[in-house]
């Protein structure tokens, strides 16, 4: 292990970073190649957080992304500055969505080229008019898109200047100020594809279409945006390749990475700080003037003797396999390396949707789980050995929505089992031969299947009810309380740099960027 991963001695420090996830990682090497003093403070025995790749599967060379698996948030202007040899690939596909119509195998393949996604809508849904729709609405959000971006690496914006950054009266109203369910139903006619452009409100978010609360159009806003365009591209090496790139990047420019350290305390007078850590050797105090940490809103409560926020309760289900090979399809019109290459959306028509978290909300399992699956082997070989490559094998990444942490407490295993086993029979509806006949198995002759409920990733990650955003998403605009950068604190040399900032949530790294330049900002050293 390098000396600047071991012990951080006593010497004092310009920044202490608590917990080395990526954004984390992002403000180390911002602050360290402007020639600042860092430490940072990492629990585990690797950094990375939730963006790691792991083998799960015992004599198996597959290395997975095993708990975030997709970029879309992530600034080429963060990979830019700071020289990361990191790359992602995009999907030709963006979607395919199964379903039976007329007793016949049928469903809605978005991507290969706009004449064949255009031929795709009329097929399943007769005629020109919800294509022409679903170009109407995506352009518009790309409008969107193209000005809200780069907002989320500068200043907050008030309200006001994002509105009229936005300069679309009509985009305004139905992303910040109705539910999105409004736009959805007045402007698309089939239950399928309303389904299809309803997720991307849901992913990692317990809400119906039309919640007052408008948090499913927060989780909207952040998954159409993303790079300017709400493209979802495949992480090159797995999302490992990311945090090992910016881990190297921020040694690279001199920060010092404790693994192994577990921040305890921190106490601060507002200028200056000690964090309080644990290792397996006792504990220990670094000094700094400040203190960005990347963890919970909870957690950074509990760090410094402050009120915790209630936790908003994660609602999904993440489950990782490894296959001999890909399914066959009932819809024999749609290979499935195509089908598999995007999202594929099971169980997911809008009202499909609407039941799923009704029953959800009054404590039962969704009888028809929806969720949403895709293989990053087939857009990125390069997570598998060359021994799989060459026998065919692939990666499955299932995301499950609508199943809340409340569901799971009265019995976290038993209910997470019975949760798979459903999920996997509304998937095994649309293939033409089981999918438990094409699953891999390990060294020890056990299916390479393993599934992570929100109390699984609570106990693993510490998200707060196993909430992948931390708290409920926030607008990408300054509120009251928010601070200049969307990650200031009570404390004025205490900074949340984590998901829980304002514009955290996701693979992005922004919350650790904006920490960063608040620090670098005030310009004491």
């Amino acid at each position: 292990m390098p000396a600047h991963e071991g012990h951080p001695g006593h010497r004092a420090y310009d920044a202490v970073i608590v917990g080395g996830g990526h954004n984390g990682l992002v403000a180390a090497a911002y602050l360290a190649r402007a020639g600042r003093s860092v430490l940072v403070l990492e629990r585990l025995d690797h950094t990375g957080g939730a963006a790691v790749s792991t083998r799960p599967f015992a004599g198996i060379d597959a290395r997975l992304s095993r708990y975030s698996y997709l970029v879309s948030l992530l600034p080429k202007k963060i990979v830019r500055d700071l020289g990361l040899t990191f790359r992602v690939r995009a999907r030709t596909v963006s979607s395919y969505t199964p379903v039976e119509r007329a007793g016949q195998a049928t469903g809605l393949l978005v991507g290969g080229g706009e004449r064949r996604t255009r031929e795709a809508f009329a097929r399943l849904t007769g005629g020109e008019r919800e294509y022409a729709a679903w170009q109407r609405f995506y352009g518009l959000t790309g409008e969107v898109a193209k000005r809200v971006f780069p907002t989320l690496t500068e200043p907050l914006p008030s309200r006001e200047e994002l509105r009229r950054r936005i300069d679309d009266e009509e985009a305004w109203r139905l992303l910040f100020e109705e539910p999105i369910g409004v736009a959805v139903e007045d402007r698309f006619a089939d239950d399928l594809v309303r389904g299809v452009v309803l997720t991307d409100a849901l992913i990692g978010t317990f809400a119906d279409a039309h919640d007052a609360s408008l948090k499913q159009n927060r989780c909207f806003l952040y998954h159409v945006i993303g790079g300017g365009t709400g493209d979802w591209d495949v992480p090159v090496g797995g999302m490992g390749a990311l945090t090992d790139a910016l881990a190297a990047a921020a040694r690279t420019a001199g920060a010092d990475i404790a693994t192994g350290h577990e921040a305890v305390r921190i106490q601060t007078d507002g200028t200056t700080a000690e964090v309080t850590y644990r290792t397996a050797d006792g504990e220990g105090v670094a000094a700094a003037r400040h203190v960005l940490v990347n963890a919970s809103p909870q957690e950074l409560a509990a760090l410094t003797g402050g009120t915790a926020p209630e936790p908003a309760e994660g609602a999904q289900l993440k489950v990782n396999m490894l296959l001999k090979r890909l399914p066959r399809l009932k819809d024999a019109s749609v290979d499935p390396r195509e089908a598999f290459s995007g999202t594929f959306h099971i169980a997911e028509g809008y009202q499909q949707l609407a039941t799923a978290h009704a029953q959800a909300a009054a404590g039962e399992l969704p009888a028809a789980p929806p969720s949403e699956i895709y293989c990053h082997s087939l857009t990125d070989p390069t997570i598998l050995g060359p021994d799989l490559v060459e026998r065919g094998y692939q990666t499955l990444t299932l995301f499950g929505l609508h199943t809340p942490a409340r569901l799971f407490e009265r019995d976290n295993d038993a209910v997470r089992e019975e949760l798979l086993k459903s999920t996997l029979a509304q998937l095994d509806a649309h293939l033409a031969e089981p999918l438990a006949d094409v699953l891999a198995t390990d060294a020890e002759g056990r299916p390479c299947i393993e599934a992570k409920s929100p109390l699984d990733l609570e106990r693993d990650l510490r998200l707060p009810g196993g909430n992948i955003f931390h708290r409920e998403l926030s607008w990408p605009h300054a509120q009251t309380g928010t601070g200049r950068w969307g990650v200031e604190t009570e404390h004025p040399n205490v900074l949340l740099c984590g998901a829980g900032a304002v514009r955290g949530g996701g693979v992005s790294g922004v919350p650790g960027h904006n920490a960063a330049m608040a620090v670098l900002e005030r310009g004491d050293s």
